[in-house]
């Protein structure tokens, strides 16, 4: 596939820097008492699942929230009634001494955004919905019709706006990428640029009116679409004189593992952009689960070094993208395309991303520890069962097992130890580049050169053939560090394959999932990676396998296994989205590769579940609608039979198999 080249004057317009952290100065907007964007620090918020109509229930969710770091807390308003109620809930939690800026979430009806207005410090519109057209349509629309048709958005929204001005209410326009409206879609289609341009009218019609107490976002719960969309918004903002503030979050990240790695490739990819003022991470869990997760996030960048390149004169914003010296970005931050390599063995070229694991300190006398890297050893058979994630690559250092490993695992040595080897098959070497260019003998399959990202300029390799890079950084900011190593490959059509390593320590389980999937997410969204390495000592080795494959599966590069994009629930749910999530989860989590969208209500249902194969949505009390991919397959199901209803739909289609 040929990488799609970008102009050096383009490239840095989302960013203020591609190789160093810089954060990106945006307008400050006051929620109530607490300022979000320009100098602040990343604001943390999450969403009450409570019933809006219960005061005393959410009030108290609320306060468990702020308990756990929630500096905002939003709350649905489907309609007038609720939006009236959260006088109620305002007024109880000042009563109980809790200040916590509260945020309207609405979908389709003004007169409750006009309501909430007047009540709360900020709300939030769905451009795609709010008095605009979702009916899932293939509409043709003339010039003129789209004209008429934003001119009586207009008319609707303008109200709003003024209410916003008059009370000092912020106002979030949030476009979420299964929501686009049929107009929007016959222009621009389900793409990143439709989602910017459905943002950008409203923020023009905003501005039209000298209002600017804006929050932007631009979710999805594709992480490249998510990424690339957030990427086009700032490019565009900046070209039209704006810096408005970002709300960064994945839609329907799901829960635990899968929720959070999901939730740190999405969001952590724009933070080490320099891009998010304020961050939601949407877990299928309880929302004071998810404040530490989104704290977890955005701490990691409150001691990095800040260049700010933005200077804000009255209302407009002048940007100064720099980039380093001799930098010509060759790939392009808004459409993927993964680098050109040739391949080496099952490495680069048309092959998916590689999984490579440090085994070198376990019990190397005991072949059941491999179970936790997906080869599940029988004693009887003398056999190993792969698992759909198997890792590919095991390095061994300088350690020799006393039994024979599976033939699917390579083994990797460092090199002194691989020359001493007697029987070298299916074993490799891992070189430092000295010991590379120096040596005599080398494997005539794959070879292994460990290579330092700042050392690019002083590289000097000879032979690069059979040749795999390992590439390590210690940079604080080894991201960028890594992405301009592979700018330069590609600056000098270098075109071997490069596996990515970054070593952690002294980390938590959970911490090491976080940083990682954002450190190897950004890469790999751009295109960059034929292989994942996380090295970190003394960490369980199935967590360390499952995390390398679940940022592989997050970034849309590997599909190991099912994929659920489930709403993390609010007000509006149906059923108890926890436990129906877990009830397909142990029904079709065998079905590798399928999308399986889980949604609490018919609001964020058909919407946010855009590219999933099959769809699970609350559509009334203990009624299921059940979808192949946007089309209504089965309406009002009874919840007690929807998942067998579903799982039929999926053999019809031939997409079933039974589990092992």
């Amino acid at each position: 596939m040929e990488n799609i080249s970008v102009k050096s004057e383009l490239a840095g317009e989302y960013c203020n820097s591609l190789t160093q952290y810089s954060r990106f100065l945006t307008r400050e907007v006051k929620i109530g008492d607490i300022a979000l964007g320009g100098h602040n620090p990343i604001r943390i918020q999450s969403m009450t699942t409570t019933d809006t109509m219960d005061t005393i229930g959410t009030v108290e969710q609320t306060i468990r929230m702020v308990e756990s770091g929630c500096e905002y807390v939003r709350i649905t308003a489907p309609s007038i009634k609720e939006a009236e109620n959260l006088a109620n809930i305002k007024k109880e939690l000042r009563f109980r001494g809790y200040d916590v800026p509260l945020i309207a979430d609405i979908h389709f009806t003004p007169n409750a955004a006009e309501m909430a207005a007047r009540i709360v410090e900020k709300v939030r519109v769905n451009p795609g919905n709010y008095a605009d057209k979702k009916k899932f349509e293939n509409l043709e629309y003339t010039q003129d019709a789209y004209t008429a048709e934003l001119e009586r958005i207009n008319k609707k929204f303008v109200p709003l706006i003024k209410i916003c001005k008059e009370y000092g209410t912020a106002m979030r326009i949030g476009t979420n990428h299964g929501s686009l409206s049929d107009r929007i879609m016959s222009h621009y289609g389900d793409t990143p640029r439709g989602m910017v341009e459905s943002a950008m009218e409203f923020i023009r019609m905003c501005e039209a009116e000298n209002y600017y107490n804006l929050v932007i976002s631009m979710k999805a719960s594709n992480t490249q679409v998510m990424v690339q969309a957030y990427r086009l918004l700032v490019e565009t903002m900046v070209k039209e004189g704006m810096n408005y503030p970002l709300h960064l979050g994945v839609t329907e990240a799901g829960d635990g593992e899968d929720g959070r790695i999901k939730s740190a490739v999405g969001i952590g990819t724009l933070l080490e952009d320099g891009l998010g003022d304020t961050i939601r991470v949407s877990l299928t869990e309880d929302p004071e689960f998810e404040a530490p997760v989104a704290k977890a996030l955005a701490d990691r960048y409150v001691n990095r070094a800040e260049g700010l390149k933005l200077k804000v004169e009255s209302n407009t914003v002048v940007c100064h993208p720099e980039l380093v010296e001799g930098q010509s970005p060759t790939y392009n931050p808004y459409q993927y395309s993964r680098r050109t390599t040739e391949s080496v063995q099952h490495i680069g070229g048309h092959h998916h991303p590689v999984v490579m694991i440090d085994v070198s300190k376990e019990n190397l006398k005991d072949p059941y520890f491999l179970n936790a890297i997906g080869y599940n050893y029988s004693a009887g058979l003398d056999k190993y069962n792969l698992a759909d994630q198997a890792c590919d690559l095991a390095f061994l250092g300088d350690h020799l097992p006393s039994f024979s490993f599976p033939g699917n695992l390579k083994q990797v040595y460092n090199y002194q130890t691989w020359l001493k080897l007697h029987d070298k098959n299916n074993c490799h070497p891992l070189f430092s580049l000295d010991e590379f260019n120096e040596a005599a003998v080398k494997d005539e399959h794959l070879n292994f050169v460990e290579i330092d990202a700042a050392h690019f300029n002083h590289l000097s390799l000879h032979q690069l053939i059979n040749v795999v890079f390992v590439l390590k950084t210690t940079a604080s900011h080894g991201m960028a560090e890594q992405r301009a190593f592979f700018v330069a490959l590609q600056e000098r059509n270098i075109q071997t394959p490069v596996i990515i390593k970054r070593t952690y320590e002294d980390l938590n389980a959970d911490s090491l999932q976080l940083y990682a999937s954002t450190d190897f997410g950004a890469l790999f969204t751009d295109g960059f990676g034929d292989g994942i390495w996380i090295d970190a000592s003394g960490q369980n080795l199935a967590l360390i396998n499952s995390t390398s494959f679940g940022i592989l599966q997050a970034t849309r590069t590997r599909i190991s296994k099912t994929e659920y994009i489930s709403c993390p629930s609010c007000g509006r749910t149906l059923f108890d989205l926890q436990e129906t999530t877990q009830l397909i989860r142990s029904r079709t989590d065998h079905l590798k590769g399928l999308k399986i969208g889980i949604m609490g209500c018919i609001v964020n249902g058909p919407g946010e579940m855009a590219d999933a194969d099959y769809g699970y949505v609350g559509t009334g009390p203990d009624k299921i609608t059940l979808y192949r991919g946007q089309e209504v397959v089965k309406k009002n199901v009874n919840t007690a039979f929807a998942l067998d209803e579903l799982i039929d739909i999926i053999k019809g289609d031939g997409n079933w198999m039974e589990k092992d």
